[in-house]
């Protein structure tokens, strides 16, 4: 966590790199206590400078309806974190806190990405695992538009995962994890593009125009 700071102040500044893996830390804390609500072992979270941070399960949970809670937990504190930081932004007329609160919620949006391994994809394999084909589209073409390398490497991660989990769709198994009940279905595509769209709004209103 320390080399994270360390990392984003020597680009950034000492307080953005404080503020920023804090935000990171709200984020993975929402998927820790998820688990922990299931009764899924999960380790403190691990972070990497310039990739965020993961969490560590010792198993699976127990179906596609229970990992979508999992994976829309990161995101549901993690912009409630941001959306307090904007809040002290507005309050101490910082624009600092405001520009904070804005990468917050650009943070956990892109993690609402529909594709493995990123929290999107978890989550939209309740709704339907075939989502994770547009995500990969929609993630060549950011690649291609907007390169660089964290993208590439989501991009690796996200087709290796989605060519293993075609290749396992027969499987008894699998079926089963993905078999979801409809109003199940409906609470996360309603928590998901709801929240998808609150994060997008938020950004707007936090957007700070810089001087030329």
């Amino acid at each position: 966590m320390l080399v994270s700071v360390a990392a984003y102040a020597w680009l950034w500044g000492w307080r953005f790199g404080v503020g920023f893996v804090l935000l990171l830390l709200v984020h993975e804390m929402g998927h820790v206590l998820e688990l922990r609500r299931q009764g899924v072992p999960a380790s403190a979270p691990l972070f990497i400078p310039f990739m965020g941070a993961v969490v560590g399960m010792k198993q699976m949970p127990k179906d596609a309806w229970r990992e979508a809670q999992v994976a829309l937990a990161g995101p549901i504190l993690g912009s409630l974190g941001a959306a307090v930081v904007w809040i002290a932004g507005e309050a101490l007329d910082s624009n600092f806190l405001v520009a904070l609160a804005f990468t917050g919620f650009l943070l956990n949006l892109f993690n609402l990405l529909p594709i493995v391994p990123l929290d999107g994809g978890r989550a939209v394999a309740a709704i339907h695992p075939a989502i994770w084909a547009l995500g990969l589209a929609g993630l060549i073409a950011l690649a291609v538009f907007f390169p660089n390398p964290i993208l590439l490497l989501v991009l690796v991660l996200g087709g290796l995962e989605l060519w293993h989990r075609w290749q396992a769709r027969g499987h008894p198994d699998t079926a089963a994890y993905y078999r979801v009940q409809p109003w199940q279905r409906a609470a996360v595509a309603v928590t998901y593009i709801g929240l998808a769209l609150a994060l997008g709004l938020a950004m707007s209103a936090t957007h700070i125009e810089r001087d030329l």
